[in-house]
């Protein structure tokens, strides 16, 4: 006997983002009498989404059309200069806007806060009767005995480090639905699990993957140009590693700076974290920041696979939304837009199903609709670009993924295809031994910083003495793998300072000490995490698996 408590609702959603909300609000407008709630593991709506962003309000448009005539809403900056920067180690080239194809002009677009984007969404949906439980994380799948999905489980709370209750101590609840919408966002836990257990990615090319870190700064008035959008590629990366960086300048005098790097990079001694800390330094870029504030750090994974990487979006009972479907548009670095727009037509399939009073089974028709959809469109359009990029480098690869675009935008297809990613990003390490460590300039404290005082700014909070949420499946390969092939890139690729390899008398190891030392423990400050999901994809034996902690906690990012 169960001594969780269950409610039943006709939907049940997981994950307050753009995908989320959208579906929950669609679904009250087509039938106001459904019962509809949406679980968010953070502590309030808003609380884990990380985003650069900047959004196309084509989903908006569709889902609230009167949404301009409001003056509460949050899309206060409409893009108006739109750049391209080619970055050397000195200086930077501005590529012409008329190279680039249409579909990635920003001009009509908005530079937002994506978590404020989801604050004022969950504001509709909960005027609308839906219910929305932020502080709640879906920890475990429901399924019946023909092995469909019928709800989650939201997860304990108050369990002690070594799995005994504590004196808080209070059991998860069952949601229960007659179909689950996944909006878990990149990598969520719920969504990898209805993928490996369906097999929704069968047939399909393996997923990609980026980390985004991300910085809010105050800057000085004079270095402020608002509505100015400027991405960039090249320095500080070299030309096989692929990524960018941009700078969106919004609101009161607010600039957001973000770095991607693409996680499929081949040297264990790449650190993204100091690679973003270095970008801010070129000369291009750090008089931005010269009399400015940092006010927030974050980082999260982004999806990158693109069309041929989106799993089979519908299981039995219930689908796949947005990230977790992985709808982000890699050149573009946008994904809300398609998030919407797949929320909305999840919950038009959804409805149309229970109004004909069906419940838990699969929803073929909305796996037939998306590719039809404009979101099939956005993707299709730009489907080789992240390939030929790592296939061909960071300059030729882009100059013919631009061509690849302007192609299949005139005229519809391509020459090449559907390229084929080939390798997951877990497997494309190699070992240290064919790589020399990067000596990365300290930080200054003014323009560049230590992960640990960033971590500050993210607000993150995790129960120290709860179970570790970052669960090592097998210790002793991460030692002899991990550690002794690959020089312990954890450390680096993990953007909050997690993971640490340290001496017997706990001092972090350096990269070079770390080919030499036999004595080395695994080190996990769980409590630092930002929930990126980074670990997860990237290391070398698929051999940490992230979980949810216990709801509410993690970062809390104000206007990210």
């Amino acid at each position: 006997m169960s001594e969780r408590e269950s409610m039943e609702f006709d939907v049940v959603i997981v994950g307050a983002g753009p995908a989320g909300l959208a579906a929950s609000i669609r679904l009250k407008q087509l039938n106001p009498e459904l019962s509809v709630v949406v679980l968010e593991k953070g502590g309030e709506v808003g609380a884990h989404i990380l985003s650069g962003a900047v959004v196309d309000p084509i989903g908006i448009d569709r889902l609230l059309p009167g949404w301009r005539e409001e003056s509460d809403h949050p899309f206060k900056t409409e893009v108006t200069d739109d750049r391209f920067l080619l970055l050397g180690p000195a200086g930077s080239a501005r590529l012409p806007n008329m190279l680039m194809p249409p579909l990635m002009n920003n001009h009509g677009n908005y530079i937002v806060s994506l978590g404020n984007v989801c604050r004022w969404l969950a504001e509709k949906a909960e005027a609308l009767g839906v219910e929305v439980y932020p502080g709640f994380a879906a920890a475990e799948v429901l399924y019946n005995e023909e092995g469909s999905v019928i709800g989650v489980a939201t997860g304990d709370m108050g369990v002690e480090r070594d799995g005994t209750h504590g004196p808080g101590y209070q059991p998860g609840m069952e949601l229960l639905g007659k179909y689950v919408l996944i909006g878990e966002g990149a990598r969520g836990s719920l969504a990898k699990e209805l993928i490996a257990k369906y097999g929704l990615a069968e047939g399909r090319e393996p997923q990609k993957f980026g980390i985004g870190l991300k910085e809010l700064w105050e800057v000085k008035p004079e270095n402020h140009k608002p509505g100015l959008v400027q991405h960039s590629f090249g320095w500080p990366l070299d030309q096989k590693t692929g990524g960018g960086s941009f700078l969106y300048h919004f609101d009161d005098n607010l600039v957001a700076v973000g770095f991607v790097v693409h996680l499929n990079y081949k040297n264990p001694y790449l650190a993204p974290f100091e690679e973003f800390q270095r970008f801010k330094t070129h000369p291009a870029i750090r008089e931005t920041f010269e009399g400015g504030k940092r006010l927030s750090y974050g980082a999260r994974a982004i999806t990158e696979g693109g069309f041929q990487s989106v799993p089979k979006m519908a299981f039995p009972g219930g689908v796949l939304m947005g990230c977790s479907a992985g709808l982000v548009n890699v050149p573009r670095i946008k994904g809300s837009h398609n998030a919407v727009l797949s929320g909305m037509l999840a919950a038009e399939h959804v409805a149309e199903a229970i109004a004909s009073g069906r419940a838990n089974d699969e929803l073929s028709s909305y796996e037939q609709a998306w590719r039809a959809s404009d979101i099939g469109k956005d993707l299709k359009k730009v489907r080789n670009v992240k390939p030929l990029w790592s296939r061909f480098g960071t300059y030729a690869g882009v100059a013919i993924g631009g061509i690849d675009m302007w192609l299949n935008t005139l005229f519809g297809f391509s020459p090449l295809g559907t390229l084929r990613h080939g390798k997951t990003d877990s497997e494309t390490l190699e070992p240290a031994e064919k790589y020399s460590p990067i000596d990365y300039p300290k930080p200054d404290g003014v323009l560049t910083f230590d992960r640990l005082s960033s971590v500050f700014l993210s607000n993150t909070n995790h129960e120290e003495n709860q179970p570790v949420h970052l669960k090592v499946k097998d210790m002793d390969l991460q030692r002899a793998s991990e550690y002794a092939v690959f020089a312990g890139p954890s450390a680096r690729y993990c953007p909050a300072g997690v993971y640490e390899w340290v001496d017997a008398e706990g001092n972090a190891l350096t990269a070079d000490a770390l080919r030499e030392n036999v004595d080395a423990r695994f080190v996990i400050n769980a409590q630092n995490c930002v929930h990126c999901k980074t670990c997860d994809i990237k290391d070398p034996n698929k051999n940490i698996n992230w979980v949810p902690p216990q709801g509410g906690e993690g970062p809390v990012y104000q206007n990210m």
